[in-house]
């Protein structure tokens, strides 16, 4: 007989499968189901971020994510069908990440890799089940499951399953969202926009990635590799997008030959799509939690769509874990919402700033696309403090939790709720024992010996790193002790390097396994 679930998720797309990775790493009895079948090739999401990579470690994914996939070592420029200019990216954000690029990793290929994980761990993703409905409890939720495979038919096509917790990453249209009575608040962009799966030759296959922005469009292609695949997307015209008919490849492929000297070979797939911008009113609502698109959806602009959902399952995980293991208390769980709906926010406002500017048909914003960015922006790129800079947001090792109640103190230039930075110094890396699912103390310098005790009591892992100045470059303060989070953000930073704001950190948010 099956046992149980502590938990049951909804949907098999990235975040679902990254909610229920990190869960069973922890020990947690999972169900995760999806309705559609298991052979997804079209490659949606394309952009894998370095502070997803960082987190990938404690997963073991994070180096099969970077040799299967591809890097960009440069984004080129053209405008009416000419090359303006080379944006050299390479290695962007060198010093502030082991992953300092911008890395290509095609959804379809991602999602087989988590897959593949979680089959070693045990656990499958069971295909061509839906949610129905659900209902609450005091100490759990009961969920109707509908069976979608067209081989099966009658009474036998419904069951009902009960869990601890139910978790939606079932997309835009969740069901979870919606029998929770949560509100999708937002609006559809009125653009129509394409995207395009090929093969191909010419100058802008060279394993870079091209963006074009002329007078009325822009279109903005990837790479999958050095040669010649590829993904292009763009937005529709608006006398193609007023066709009566369906509008197809051979509507747009004309501009790209001209744009961007391309040569399409073989066409994979190709399809049209309006981008959208909502934002749930709530995360959770009672036992039920919203992760990835069916919280938050906004324009494709800097790739942060998957990754931020990402986030929000790796953030979810660790703290459901926590609760289910009778570690903390349900009250542990109102942290969620506050943490990834506050950065969602931040996300969704920024990228449909960025996303209006793009597509803005205003003489001054069509002018600024087609004259002055193609010569700008190779020029800002030659400066260090704007490449870093850009780097951090897109890459989001700038997020944190500095306003949540999980956060606390602050020791060097590092805060409660901050990303720990990473500081190699030799051939010593202190992200290297991030890789473990757990809580942990870093000091850089001399531990106080009741620290390590109490290290020890706690049975906490204590990692302590002979003081050198590249820590002090990083932020951190020597003989400090952090408190780091099972998700690698700093929970806790005190400067006096003694215990005691430790445990009455633990007393404050109800963690009392300690």
């Amino acid at each position: 007989m099956t046992p149980r679930p502590d938990v049951l998720i909804i949907g098999a797309g990235p975040s679902g499968l990254v909610t229920a990775l990190w869960l069973v790493k922890q020990g947690i009895h999972i169900r995760i189901v999806d309705k559609a079948k298991a052979d997804v090739t079209t490659s949606r999401a394309l952009a894998i971020q370095a502070r997803t990579l960082e987190l990938y470690r404690q997963l073991g994914i994070a180096e099969d994510v970077v040799s299967n996939g591809h890097k960009i070592a440069a984004t080129n420029v053209w405008s009416e069908g000419t090359h303006r200019g080379r944006i050299p990216i390479g290695d962007i954000g060198s010093g502030l990440t082991p992953y300092p690029f911008i890395h290509i990793f095609p959804q379809d290929q991602h999602e087989t890799l988590l897959e593949d994980r979680l089959n070693s761990l045990g656990v499958q993703v069971e295909r061509h089940r839906e949610l129905i409905d659900f209902t609450e409890n005091k100490s759990s939720i009961t969920a109707r499951l509908r069976t979608t495979d067209p081989s099966t038919d009658g009474d036998d096509n419904v069951e009902t399953c009960e869990a601890t917790f139910i978790v939606g990453c079932d997309g835009a249209r969740s069901t979870v969202r919606h029998v929770s009575g949560v509100e999708y608040d937002g609006a559809t962009y009125s653009h129509i926009f394409f995207v395009a799966d090929f093969e191909g030759s010419g100058p802008s296959l060279n394993g870079e990635a091209h963006v074009t922005f002329n007078q009325s469009e822009f279109m903005l292609l990837f790479p999958y590799d050095d040669s010649s695949r590829g993904r292009i997307s763009g937005a529709i015209d608006d006398e193609t997008a007023e066709k009566d008919t369906d509008i197809t490849f051979e509507d747009v492929a004309p501009r790209m030959a001209e744009t961007l000297k391309l040569k399409i070979d073989k066409l994979n797939w190709f399809s049209t799509y309006r981008s959208h911008h909502r934002l749930a009113s709530a995360f959770r609502k009672g036992r039920a939690f919203l992760v990835g698109d069916a919280a938050h959806i906004h324009s494709p602009v800097g790739g942060q769509g998957m990754n931020t959902g990402i986030g929000d399952a790796i953030n979810l995980a660790w703290k459901l874990s926590a609760v289910i293991k009778g570690q903390a208390g349900l009250s542990l769980l109102e942290s969620y919402e506050t943490e990834r709906r506050a950065f969602a926010s931040q996300l969704v406002n920024t990228t449909d700033s960025g996303f209006n500017a793009v597509i803005s048909q205003s003489y001054f914003a069509r002018t600024l696309r087609t004259y002055v960015l193609p010569y700008v922006a190779p020029l800002l790129a030659k400066i260090d403090y704007v490449r870093h800079n850009v780097f951090r947001k897109v890459s989001q090792i700038m997020l944190d939790y500095r306003q949540s109640m999980l956060s606390a103190g602050v020791a060097g230039y590092v805060h409660g709720g901050d990303r720990m930075p990473w500081a190699p110094v030799g051939d010593i890396d202190n992200f290297e024992n991030l890789k473990s699912i757990t809580w942990q103390v870093h000091v850089y310098g001399e531990p106080k010996p009741e620290l390590t005790q109490w290290c020890l009591n706690k049975n906490i892992p204590l990692h302590a790193f002979p003081w050198d100045g590249q820590y002090q470059t990083a932020g951190l303060q020597a003989d400090a002790a952090y408190l780091i989070r099972p998700d690698t953000y700093v929970a806790v930073a005190e400067p006096s390097g003694s215990f005691q704001r430790f445990d009455r950190y633990f007393e404050d948010i109800g963690l009392q396994w300690l």
